[in-house]
């Protein structure tokens, strides 16, 4: 459940290993879930305990990485760098490994130390052309640190490495090339919304031949036709009924 829910609810899952925790304390699967929730939300002193009694019960190194990071969330790089440092990185694999250099290079930035966070990430894994599932990070990364140091033109083409590999879409890699080339992109249903105003039908207005009266009798619509103001009156035979006239054919009035 915690897995399910992590990337998409931290919140609840952090909740549901607090009750894992409490009901099997002692399996190292449990407090290592209870870990990465704890990690999801920033909560990074109970990240690194539960790490720490995972890696205890386990004997692995697989969490060195994660467990230097919850250092440098907590304000202290300078442990995260040691840690980089510690025989255990090169028990890792090289997923782990290059990990361990991502955060290790995260620290040198908290620390302010812009050129040594890019020689940091300059390996032998940012080189390679292949693409494996750490390189679109890897390749971010490195021009995020370029861009930092005020290296445009080198970060804009790294970024756009980092998109041709991220075929997962895991980082924003295509929004930061963007925003190099001055690119914005604009959501055309928001823009819909807030620009288009709303009409309300409006009601036509009467012509002067609808408002005026002759004779006491109103000269607009008289049986579904409008006598137009200023109309002639022809001559006409008396009807045989006696009828006096009747009013001429209608003409609408352009509007």
């Amino acid at each position: 459940m915690v897995a399910n829910l992590i990337d998409e609810e931290p919140e609840k899952a952090y909740e549901y290993s607090r009750v894992a925790l409490r009901l099997a304390s002692r399996v190292a699967a449990v407090r290592e879930a209870a870990g990465f929730a704890a990690y999801a939300t920033q909560k990074y002193s109970e990240a690194l305990a539960e790490f720490r009694a995972a890696r205890r019960m386990t004997g692995t190194v697989e969490l060195w990485p994660v467990m230097a990071d919850c250092e440098r969330g907590l304000g202290r790089p300078e442990r995260a760098l040691a840690m980089a440092g510690e025989p255990e990185v090169q028990k890792l694999d090289k997923a782990g490994q290059v990990e361990m250099r991502l955060v290790a290079a995260g620290a040198r930035r908290d620390m302010e130390q812009l050129d040594a966070a890019i020689v940091t990430l300059q390996s032998p894994e940012l080189a390679s052309q292949s693409v494996q599932p750490w390189t679109a990070r890897l390749r971010y990364a490195y021009a995020d640190a370029l861009l930092a140091a005020g290296r445009e033109d080198e970060a804009r083409e790294w970024f756009a490495k980092a998109l041709e590999a991220d075929k997962d879409g895991t980082t924003d890699a295509s929004d930061r090339l963007a925003e190099l080339d001055g690119v914005e992109f604009v959501d055309v249903m928001d823009a819909l919304d807030g620009d288009t105003p709303h009409h309300e039908p409006e009601a036509r207005p009467q012509t002067e031949s609808e408002t005026e009266t002759r004779d006491g009798t109103a000269t607009g619509t008289e049986n579904g036709t409008t006598a137009a103001a200023g109309d002639r009156e022809e001559p006409r035979p008396a009807d045989t009924d006696g009828a006096d006239t009747e009013t001429g054919p209608s003409e609408r009035s352009a509007e």
